[in-house]
C-alpha cells in the first residue's frame, strides 16, 4: 500500500513539472521547487520500504547434539528414550536430559545437551570457541548438512561413537510460508538482522529456515550472541 501512495504521489509531481514546461513557466526557482519535490516524494517512497521492517525474537543456541535412534541406542542402550527436560520454543523440539562427552585428541567438552526429538542424522554443533578448544575447524553448514564436517567422539553412558558430525550452525531465521508472504520475503533466501545499541551489529547471511510447523524465531550460536552483549528473549529487526 505504501509503495502504491508513493507511486502516485511521484506521477502527480512529475506531471506538475510536465505542464509547468507546457504553459511556458521558465522560472528556474519554480522548477527548483518542482524538481525537489519530486525527489521528496521519491526519498519518501523508498524510505517508506525500507521501514516495512519485521521484529523477531532471539534464540541463543548452545553446543549441543542430534542424534539418529542407531548412535542414540549405542551411547545410552537399547530400548531406552529421550527425557524431556525442557520444551523449547519450536514445535516439537526439546532439550533432553541426556547428556553427552564431546572429545578429540587435544580436548573435551563435557555435559553436552541432546537435542529431541531423534533424528536421521546424528550432529554436533559447536561455536567457534568451542571449536578452537577442540583443535578442529568444522565448516558453518544448515542443519542436516555434513558436508566437511569434522570427525569427533561423542561418548554418552553406555559406550562412545566416532563420527564425521561437527559443524558451526547457519544463523537462521524459522518462519512458515505464511509469514514469508506477509512480509514480502518471498523469492529470498537470505536476510539481514540488526542489533542496534552500545554493540550495535548487523547479522548478515541469515537464512530463511521455512517450516510448516515454525514459530518466528531467530538463532545465533553463542559466539554471535555474547559478542553483541545479547541474551535468549531479546528483540532484533530484519532489515532486509
Amino acid at each position: 500500500k505504501k509503495q502504491n501512495k508513493g507511486s502516485f504521489c511521484n506521477c502527480i509531481a512529475s506531471q506538475l513539472i510536465f505542464f509547468s514546461t507546457y504553459l511556458g513557466v521558465t522560472s528556474l526557482t519554480t522548477k527548483h521547487l518542482l524538481k525537489t519535490h519530486l525527489d521528496f516524494l521519491i526519498y519518501f517512497d523508498i524510505m517508506n520500504k525500507e521501514m516495512i521492517r519485521m521484529e523477531v525474537t532471539l534464540g541463543v543456541s548452545n553446543r549441543h547434539v542430534h542424534l539418529n535412534l542407531e548412535d542414540f541406542e549405542a551411547l545410552f542402550g537399547k530400548n531406552q528414550e529421550l527425557e524431556v527436560k525442557k520444551e523449547l520454543v519450536q514445535p516439537e523440539q526439546f532439550a533432553s536430559n541426556n547428556t553427552v562427552v564431546v572429545k578429540t585428541e587435544k580436548s573435551e567438552l563435557k555435559n553436552v545437551r541432546v537435542l529431541g526429538p531423534i533424528r536421521n542424522y546424528t550432529q554436533v554443533e559447536v561455536s567457534k570457541t568451542d571449536a578452537y578448544k577442540l583443535g578442529i575447524n568444522p565448516p558453518v553448514r544448515d542443519s542436516g548438512d555434513l558436508e566437511g564436517a569434522e570427525e569427533v567422539e561423542i561418548v554418552g553412558p553406555n559406550g562412545s561413537i566416532k563420527r564425521k558430525s561437527a559443524i558451526i550452525a547457519t544463523r537462521h531465521l524459522h518462519i512458515t510460508d505464511e509469514m514469508i508472504k506477509e512480509y514480502g520475503l518471498d523469492g529470498i533466501e537470505e536476510v539481514s538482522v540488526e542489533k542496534k545499541g552500545e554493540k550495535g551489529v548487523i547479522f548478515k547471511n541469515v537464512k530463511l529456515k521455512v517450516q510448516e510447523k515454525s514459530v518466528l524465531e531467530l538463532h545465533l550460536d553463542t559466539d554471535d550472541a555474547n559478542g553483541s552483549l545479547l541474551k535468549t528473549g531479546d528483540i532484533l529487526t530484519v532489515i532486509k
